[in-house]
């Protein structure tokens, strides 16, 4: 089957993540890990584009094959709504009060409980825990560490 938009190296990409989420080896995901699968090629959705695929809300409800993930990633992949890396760092540099590259934890934590899809308190704290820096004495933390464990870019 034909994969059209998609470069060999993004069907290598989609190809080595959907073995990983194909836990019994099978040639098929169970359709609960689409958004997780999307998210490991460097993807992200938001979660009203997700809405499009029918991710069923519990695992073992219906399973996928390699064939539907490639429209699913053109599809996103080609979204613009998505934020990239340089999105946020451009975003957040807004709040760099002080421009040296750090931002308030308290203003993070706001921007992530109110703002766009909005997280929970408990998502925010992993979140923030997972991938935020030490804070310095000010309450602040270095924006760019932060979003490259957020982000996963190397």
């Amino acid at each position: 089957m034909s994969k059209p938009e998609i470069s060999a190296k993004d069907q290598d990409r989609v190809k080595f993540a959907f073995d990983v989420y194909d836990f019994e080896g099978k040639g098929t995901v169970d359709a609960y890990y689409i958004k997780d699968l999307l998210r490991a090629v460097n993807l992200n959705p938001t979660n009203k584009k997700l809405e499009a695929f029918d991710v069923p809300a519990k695992k073992g409800e219906r399973t996928i094959k390699l064939d539907e993930v490639f429209p699913m990633f053109a599809t996103i992949k080609k979204d613009k709504d998505c934020g990239s890396y340089d999105d946020f760092v451009e975003v957040l540099k807004l709040y760099d009060k002080e421009e040296n590259g750090t931002m308030m934890s308290n203003e993070l934590e706001y921007i992530l409980m109110n703002l766009g899809e909005m997280l929970s308190k408990d998502d925010t704290k992993l979140v923030m825990g997972e991938c935020c820096p030490p804070e310095d004495e000010d309450g602040c933390f270095e924006i760019i560490p932060f979003l490259k464990k957020l982000c996963e870019k190397e």
